[in-house]
């Protein structure tokens, strides 16, 4: 196997040089940085990375934490977070925390010891130990997705954070279908706890709000996310006295849920219940009717979370920012309305610690 001294030797070089190449700790003259490259290649030598760790204290790993992998909005996170990882030279390690406090506390830990550079989490509904454990070792962080009120309640998140807005798109969703007739709108919202379920329920009366339709608190309920809980709330929903004549689900699992509780009672869609949905996915349409939906910058979520990582990690006492991405309407035939090919972008908000 190659070493260092090898590539040194077939380069022309030091074998200092070959190391401030490959760990990019000096600058190198290009043609200099070209040479140690080429015998690198050449030679097949692969660097020792846990050697190197020794010597920087740093692995050139990332962790990362999200529940429901199979999903496709996270599916789609993963792969821009590890496309920005491999740009920059690091590698992944990838744990599902299943929504669990415990079992995120667990996850996180193991990570840590596994000495990662730092980690990319969505939290749980009660990340209090997360954050423990993330404060007690001074562990770099950016929370995905989901974000994390301050504790002191000033405001001022104490950890980077990136997520797309929830509020403003879910208004849009009910608002659209408000402008189609409806007044009797439904609302299949999320895990209770999670900053996502409350930001769509603020959404939610917003739009009832600025559409002037009462509200009416049983056409709310809780799909805990998963599509078994999202066909369980809509079939109650649908045993109402008086039901709802259209439907706003807040995320893709809790979609697949509604639509199965309705196939179930030999409803159609539009025609028994216009469906509006929060989260597109790479098969909305080929429903028949195509769905409408609000549609997350997945893949770019996962970048910027990197990005902001890897600042943190540059300069550990920069004041952490809460960065919102905006979202897009796409306007399909679900909700009852003739297709619409533009997606309109709804709202971006920064919020940075002064």
């Amino acid at each position: 196997m190659p070493t260092m001294a090898d590539v040194a030797r077939s380069a022309g070089v030091s074998v200092a040089t070959v190391s401030h190449v490959l760990n990019d700790t000096r600058p190198v003259l290009p043609h200099t940085r070209q040479a140690v490259l080429d015998a690198v290649e050449e030679l097949g030598y692969t660097p020792n990375t846990l050697a190197r760790s020794l010597v920087t204290s740093r692995t050139r790993s990332i962790g990362l934490a999200v529940s429901a992998i199979s999903n496709p909005y996270f599916t789609e996170i993963l792969q821009g977070v590890e496309a920005a990882a491999l740009e920059q030279g690091y590698g992944l390690l990838i744990a599902d925390p299943h929504d669990d406090p415990g079992h995120e506390r667990e996850v996180v830990r193991l990570l840590h010891e596994r000495r990662v550079d730092g980690m990319i989490v969505a939290p749980s509904a009660d990340p209090s130990a997360l954050l423990a454990f993330l404060g007690r070792h001074r562990v770099p962080a950016v929370f995905l997705d989901r974000v994390v009120d301050a504790p002191d309640g000033d405001g001022a998140p104490r950890f980077d954070q990136v997520c797309a807005e929830g509020a403003e798109p879910t208004a849009q969703l009910v608002t659209h279908l408000a402008g189609l007739g409806h007044r009797r709108i439904g609302l299949v919202a999320g895990r209770p706890g999670l900053s996502t379920t409350r930001e769509r329920i603020t959404g939610y009366r917003r739009g009832l709000a600025a559409a002037g339709v009462p509200h009416d608190e049983r056409l709310l309920v809780h799909g805990d996310s998963e599509a078994a809980g999202g066909e369980r709330v809509t079939a109650a929903l649908l045993s109402l006295a008086v039901p709802p004549t259209a439907l706003v689900t807040a995320n893709n699992a809790m979609t697949i849920g509604a639509l199965r509780a309705l196939r179930d009672r030999g409803l159609s869609v539009p025609g028994d219940l216009a469906l509006c949905c929060f989260d597109d996915f790479p098969w909305a349409d080929l429903f028949s009717p195509r769905l409408t939906a609000v549609a997350q910058p997945s893949r770019e979520l996962g970048a910027l979370a990197v990005e902001l990582l890897l600042e943190r990690l540059a300069a550990p006492d920069r004041p952490a920012r809460t960065v919102r991405l905006p979202c897009a309407f796409v306007h399909r035939t679900s909700c009852g309305c003739p297709e619409q090919p533009e997606q309109v972008p709804v709202m971006v908000h920064e919020r940075t610690r002064p």
